[in-house]
């Protein structure tokens, strides 16, 4: 970093990286030459220096990127682009979260005039995030300072469940599971015949014409010269003596261990391979994939690719929401798509190539049909977007009602975020650590010095504690800024509560009982 007012932002240890270049020009060298002069593609050296070469240009991108920011705006290297963006240009710096195998990575996600938005190469976050928090900050200062930043205080946090994410994976898999799907479905015939001809074949005879020698049944002894069983998920192999009938087949880690060396075995050809080996003790059989197994697989694709358009639709219906607003989950979907498979599952695997055949599979499906329009009307109604107040809270009774809520931020009466619900009802307003019954460790909230000043849906920032589908309510403790998150129905509720007790206090506005 920087002269004054300026950020410049790099890849740490460029020493070491520039070393894996030189690596991997090195090895690129080596590979030449094996390959060229000295040996082939199947060289060890030839394998070594190719795989060391293809390091070389990841090295090479990490140690040329760079991001610099001034008075100019932004202006960002990498070994394939250079792109300079004026402040005026930029509406917003967001904090954009990609899941990592062992941690989250954190980027800088840039929100242009356009609406269109670019993730800087630099500053990025491995497993801490306090040179990331401070290069982040010093950036959003400099917007502030020359240009005009949408939000103010912390920046937003874009994560994979918030509605600014491009759903490009999605859309990926379902595109490769409808077409699984598709492939699959257009092999069950074929599948069916080959299952038909199996079992209809017969032994072959030396009256059996030559054209028809694959369609029967072959029978040749063998002997086992010595089994091959693979403890791990490896092959287990049968070889068999002199390789007759043939060298050796492929069989399950139990076949391999039930067979023995010198073992007289009987093995039954059709279709060119092995499909049968009788032995003393045990009976191998080849699998011929069954059409119900197919018309199975091509079912779940096309479950798993619904499932997927079910993501889409979640996330259309949620596109006039800010990019760090949190979507609803998609998982009553996955419910829904569940109890479809429980009926549809099995009326394929049964009738593949005739599911509507008869009236008890008319039946079937279309009982099945009705159950899966009913589950989806649901999930399409549990995943719908709902603005903020649009719930109500419910009259109150006397009686305490434990609300899953949480206080975000720790206080006096959320001391190390302790607290998992919300008691009303039947005394003060209390944060408990359990769902009851009774008010034990609860402690009171100070609804005299809450102030309501904003409801909104849950965003990136609020943490990956609070559910898609919770609203937050930012509430003013005398002058400490504290969020409340809960379902939209319990937020209502909680907030009624917290009005009832400041307007009135407890003891005036009808209840009765101890104070926590």
């Amino acid at each position: 970093m920087a002269e004054t007012g300026e950020v410049i932002c790099r890849v740490p240890s460029r020493r070491v990286l520039w070393w894996g270049v030189g690596a991997g020009g090195a090895g690129a060298a080596v590979a030449a030459l094996r390959a060229g002069h000295l040996g082939g593609p199947l060289d060890p050296w030839f394998l070594a220096g190719a795989l060391v070469a293809l390091a070389g240009p990841l090295f090479l991108y990490a140690a040329t990127a760079r991001l610099s920011a001034g008075a100019y705006g932004l202006r960002s290297r990498t070994l394939l682009r250079r792109r300079t963006v004026p402040w005026s240009r930029i509406v917003d710096l967001r904090r954009y979260i990609q899941s990592g195998r062992n941690q989250d990575i954190h980027r800088v996600s840039v929100l242009l005039d356009d609406g269109r938005a670019w993730r800087l190469p630099l500053p990025a976050s491995g497993a801490g995030t306090t040179d990331f928090d401070a290069d982040l900050e010093a950036l959003r200062a400099l917007h502030r300072r020359y240009g005009s930043p949408a939000s103010d205080g912390e920046a937003p946090v874009i994560t994979p469940r918030s509605a600014g994410r491009r759903p490009v994976i999605t859309w990926i898999v379902g595109v490769v599971l409808l077409t699984a799907s598709a492939v699959a479905a257009s092999y069950v015939a074929d599948a069916a015949s080959e299952q038909r001809a199996w079992r209809a074949a017969v032994d072959c005879t030396d009256a059996t014409p030559a054209a028809e020698l694959r369609d029967c049944l072959s029978t040749f002894d063998g002997v086992i010269e010595r089994t091959d069983v693979n403890r791990g998920k490896g092959t287990s192999w049968l070889y068999f003596t002199d390789d007759r009938p043939i060298h050796r087949l492929s069989v399950s880690q139990d076949d391999a261990a039930a067979f023995r060396t010198g073992e007289k075995v009987e093995l039954v050809f059709w279709h060119g391979s092995a499909r049968t080996v009788t032995g003393e003790h045990r009976v191998w059989h080849d699998h011929l994939i069954s059409p119900g197994e197919l018309a199975v697989f091509s079912a779940l694709c096309l479950l798993g690719a619904g499932y997927a358009g079910a993501r889409l639709l979640v996330r259309r219906g949620g596109r006039g929401l800010r990019d760090d607003e949190l979507l609803p989950s998609a998982l009553p979907f996955a419910g829904a798509f569940g109890v479809t498979a429980v009926w549809l599952l099995p009326l394929l695997y049964l009738h593949s190539t005739d599911p509507l055949g008869s009236p008890a599979r008319v039946v079937w499906a279309a009982a099945g049909t009705a159950v899966t329009a009913a589950v989806l009307g649901l999930a399409r109604r549990a995943t719908r977007v709902r603005a903020p107040g649009e719930a109500r809270a419910a009259a109150p009774d006397g009686h305490d009602h434990f609300l899953a809520a949480r206080f975000l931020e720790a206080t006096a009466y959320n001391p190390n975020h302790f607290g998992t619900h919300v008691v009303v009802g039947g005394g003060p307003p209390a944060v408990t650590p359990h769902a009851g019954p009774g008010r034990f460790a609860a402690r009171r909230v100070p609804a005299e010095r809450l102030t309501v000043t904003a409801v909104r849906r849950a965003r990136g920032s609020d943490g990956d504690t609070v559910p898609r589908d919770w609203h937050v309510a930012e509430l003013d403790d005398g002058g400490e800024p504290v969020r409340l998150a809960a379902a939209p129905a319990d937020l209502a509720g909680i907030l009624d509560a917290l009005e009832r007790e400041r307007r009135d206090g407890w003891g005036r506005s009808g209840g009765s009982g101890p104070r926590p």
